[in-house]
């Protein structure tokens, strides 16, 4: 039989609180009052989700545009004229386009001009009700050069662009209602028949609010000079810095300051740069909401050291030390932030899913972002919880059965 020392330590040790225990018992705190604990957990949830919808959906965007640019290319560089000395709008050279084709490393040009003609879907709509839609006179091997694709019937080929035939872009064929090939429209004073409507071009957006004509039927029937006011150009993916660098020379080598040279894949790069920013405020805002959320769970917390003062003096009177009853309201507020977490990062994954399906974008909510999450919520309930655990500690059984 054990000595009376040896019996002490044995029961010192059978009163020690495993883990298991220690989640059982900050479980039980928390099933005795589900609704309270509902409504705290939503709290953090909703911090929670938001921060991962904001990641998620940023990041379902960037893949979008990532997966945009590879199938587009980086590699394509606009020209346009700039402002003159005296202030006024400059022209390319008819030659431009000839002369850009010279330099090695590019692989495709192709221009359009701008017209003074507007099109209208019949010839009784108002003069001046333009919709802001343009009439550009157009190269045949415009579309490859742009990355551009048919929604439906046909390009400007060799022999359509010497006929009154036109494409719509496909902000222009929406605005005026027209889709089907063969339908016409008046253009420039006179009916030009349908032949196409174009697909969204996300590197040339002017192109998807214009109406474009083969140059030969420009220069026929609505006096187009054939200056290019927008040249297209596709060089090797390699050199496009080198040709960026020559391309004013080669175009306008007379006065290559008034030449503008731009790469559209930088503005959808700027966007996504802008769409970041937005998401980082947003991602602040999710984060004040989780800190709301940590409040309420402190709230929650507080108010159940004070509603269970009764149980705290037995379990002291029992011999529950204080390190236990701290370890016990520690453990209810953990277990509470992580209900709420993870509801969070679930609802959080599912709006994300929902918003990048519903755009057509591949759905991605980074790990980091949900670790990150779960782990905010944690951190902010062990924060909350730890002020009513001590105090929770220091109530002396007889204050504690005694309610006072």
């Amino acid at each position: 039989m054990p000595s009376g020392p040896a019996r002490g330590r044995s029961q010192s040790r059978a009163a020690r609180l495993g883990p298991a225990d220690v989640v059982r018992l900050g479980g039980a705190g928390l099933r005795a009052r589900p609704v309270r604990v509902v409504l705290s957990a939503l709290g953090i949830a909703i911090g929670v989700a938001a921060m991962i919808a904001v990641v998620g959906i940023s990041a379902s965007g960037q893949a979008e545009v990532d997966r945009r640019l590879d199938a587009l290319g980086t590699n394509l560089l606009r020209v346009a004229p700039g402002r003159s000395l005296a202030g006024d709008k400059a022209r390319l050279p008819y030659e431009a386009v000839a002369m850009i084709r010279r330099i090695p490393p590019v692989r495709q040009v192709a221009a359009t001009g701008a017209t003074d003609a507007h099109v209208y879907r019949n010839e009784r709509i108002a003069t001046g009700r333009t919709g802001s839609l343009s009439v550009l006179a157009a190269d045949a091997d415009l579309l490859p050069a742009v990355g551009g694709h048919l929604r439906t019937g046909r390009w400007l080929d060799s022999t359509l662009e010497r006929y009154p035939t036109v494409v719509l872009g496909a902000t222009a064929a929406q605005r005026l209602d027209v889709y089907t090939p063969g339908t016409r429209v008046w253009l420039g004073g006179r009916w030009f028949s349908l032949v196409g409507v174009l697909d969204p071009v996300p590197l040339a957006p002017e192109i998807d609010s214009a109406a474009l004509i083969g140059q030969p039927v420009a220069r026929a029937y609505l006096r187009f000079d054939g200056h290019p006011s927008t040249i297209y150009v596709r060089t090797e993916d390699s050199h496009v810095t080198a040709v960026w660098t020559v391309l004013p020379a080669t175009a306008y080598p007379e006065k290559p300051g008034e030449v503008r040279i731009s790469r559209p894949s930088d503005a959808l790069a700027a966007r996504e740069a802008s769409e970041s920013t937005l998401a980082g405020l947003l991602i602040g805002l999710g984060g004040v909401a989780l800190l709301v959320g940590g409040v309420g769970v402190g709230n929650t917390m507080i108010i159940s050291v004070l509603e269970r003062r009764p149980e705290i003096g037995l379990r002291r009177a029992l011999g529950a030390t204080r390190g236990q009853i701290r370890t016990q309201f520690v453990t209810e507020s953990l277990l509470l932030s992580l209900i709420g977490g993870l509801s969070g990062a679930v609802l959080g994954t599912l709006i994300t899913s929902c918003y990048a399906l519903s755009r057509g974008w591949p759905a991605i909510v980074p790990v980091w972002a949900s670790a990150a999450g779960t782990g905010s919520a944690l951190a902010i309930g062990m924060i909350a919880g730890l002020y009513p655990a001590v105090r929770a500690s220091r109530l002396s059984p007889t204050e504690a059965l005694s309610g006072t």
